[in-house]
């Protein structure tokens, strides 16, 4: 099945992107999450407005995300979330709370859909996530997660 990519999949292409992938991908994951439109000649049409969007909101160079790099992996992120007796958290950090608990801790402001999970965050103690900023550069945040 032919899709337009409407957001970056990893290991699939990024934003107006369109490719073929197989369709249970498409009908039970991609589409339902909003991650893709299926395509058709008169979506063509949005291919192009999804990139331009892309361009305004990806960062442009590979210096830029270098440098934004090293502002993430400078600072020190703590997360209070509520938890049990043994260290076990009530649910789990998303990549949401990462994101706002970024921008708290004074570092730039990161789309909380370009950092991945290794496997959900659901105890106590450090943690580390990746932040993909650009196709070839990703940065690693450290998190400390502590009992609210």
């Amino acid at each position: 099945m032919k899709i337009i990519l409407t957001h970056e999949v990893s290991g699939l292409g990024a934003a107006g992107d369109v490719v073929d992938v197989k369709d249970g991908y498409a009908r039970n994951y991609l589409i339902p999450r909003k991650f893709a439109i299926r395509w058709t000649k008169g979506g063509e049409k949005d291919v192009e407005q999804i990139r331009r969007a892309r361009k305004i909101h990806e960062i442009q160079t590979i210096e830029q995300a270098n440098q934004i790099k090293g502002q993430l992996e400078a600072v020190k992120v703590r997360l209070a979330v509520r938890s049990g007796d043994a260290g076990r958290l009530f649910g789990s950090v998303t990549p949401a709370d990462i994101a706002s608990a970024i921008k708290a801790a004074g570092g730039p402001e990161v789309d909380k859909r370009r950092i991945e999970l290794g496997s959900p965050i659901k105890t106590l103690g450090a943690h580390e996530t990746s932040v993909r900023l650009h196709p070839e550069v990703a940065a690693k945040v450290n998190i400390e997660v502590i009992a609210a």
